[in-house]
């Protein structure tokens, strides 16, 4: 494993253990270069994933686009980076066992905010604005009314 730190190829695992519900295994490195310290996550390999856009064209699933929206959603909320990573993992999870090899966008952004919902109620809104491309204040206002009425 290549050290992020100087780039030497040599590096050792000092402790490794379980994590993120037995899907992955956490991994510290000491690298042989330089003598730091780093950490490396081990996960099976899942099944080639395609995202189908609104516009039809198709990528590669990526993890990290879900997490900067959920990341920019929570900006200066009192969500913690590991509730986050907690909520992408279950993302991922719910996605990867439709077992499907190609996906909606839209179909992910619904579970998206399903899961945001739970996180924090202003990370919802921001994220279901642009998710949802609100054209006024009065599709907004509805959101808001609909996200109120299931509260009571």
């Amino acid at each position: 494993m290549k050290c992020p730190y100087c780039g030497d190829d040599n590096s050792r695992v000092i402790d490794s253990r379980p994590s993120d519900e037995n899907n992955s295994i956490r991994r510290r490195r000491q690298c042989d270069g330089c003598g730091r310290r780093f950490t490396t996550y081990e996960k099976v390999e899942t099944i080639p994933l395609s995202v189908i856009k609104k516009d039809k064209t198709r990528e590669p699933y990526d993890r990290s686009k879900i997490e900067a929206g959920i990341m920019s959603s929570c900006h200066k909320r009192p969500v913690s980076v590991e509730q986050i990573e907690k909520a992408v993992d279950a993302i991922e999870t719910e996605v990867f066992n439709l077992e499907l090899k190609e996906i909606e966008s839209r179909q992910i952004g619904e579970i998206v905010m399903d899961k945001i919902k739970d996180l924090d109620e202003v990370a919802y809104v921001r994220f279901a604005s642009v998710y949802r491309e609100f054209k006024d204040v009065g599709t907004f206002m509805d959101e808001l009314k609909k996200m109120l009425d299931s509260k009571n």
